[in-house]
């Protein structure tokens, strides 16, 4: 069985990331995030922009996801399993806002993955969207390099370790971060390394 290596990697910084807000499919790339990504493209031997043949690229249909990729040097495909949670009402909504004015429906939503208090998805629909996505890639051989947001990485590694999905929330990822996983076709496995 031909190997399968996955690189899953968060976008950059955008205004929402940085001002605690729920994002939405049209916020790109704010300065910082811009400079970041094309710095990470011409950094270490094994940076995601670095692409030998036969590598897949593909990304969210996020501006900041596509711009992430394009920073990066890539030409990805766009792939809808790879969008980030649809956060409803909450869309581009503050944080603190939602605090102080739905404080239970918030609470309900980051303790309780499979609750959608806001009206779009709960983190249980992304992760079942992105596990069967990730399911399908065990098998298909070859590098794929994915651009995509932290919370899809968060349940996609929840996922690939078959653990809980209320785990998610202890698994930090920064704008930029990068996933390595590998398959023999059975199973996902983790794989650290600089």
């Amino acid at each position: 069985m031909t190997a399968t290596s996955l690189r899953l990697v968060a976008h950059g910084h955008t205004v929402a990331l940085r001002r605690a807000r729920f994002g939405g499919p049209d916020d790109g790339l704010d300065e910082g995030g811009l400079r970041a990504a094309r710095a990470l493209a011409h950094a270490g031997a094994d940076r995601p922009g670095r692409l030998s043949a036969g590598t897949a690229c593909l990304s969210s249909p996020a501006a900041a996801a596509t711009q992430t990729a394009d920073a990066l040097g890539l030409l990805p495909t766009i792939e809808p399993a790879l969008a980030d949670c649809d956060y409803g009402d909450w869309t581009g909504r503050a944080l603190e806002e939602i605090a102080a004015e739905q404080p239970r429906a918030l609470h309900e939503w980051l303790s309780a993955p499979d609750r959608a208090p806001h009206g779009g998805e709960s983190v249980t629909t992304v992760r079942d969207r992105v596990g069967r996505w990730l399911d399908g890639q065990r098998t298909a051989g070859g590098r794929i390099v994915a651009v995509t947001h932290p919370l899809v990485l968060r349940v996609a590694v929840v996922h690939a370790l078959d653990l809980p999905v209320s785990t998610y929330r202890q698994v930090d990822v920064e704008p930029l971060a990068i996933v390595r996983l590998t398959s023999q076709g059975t199973r996902w496995h983790l794989r650290l390394g600089t």
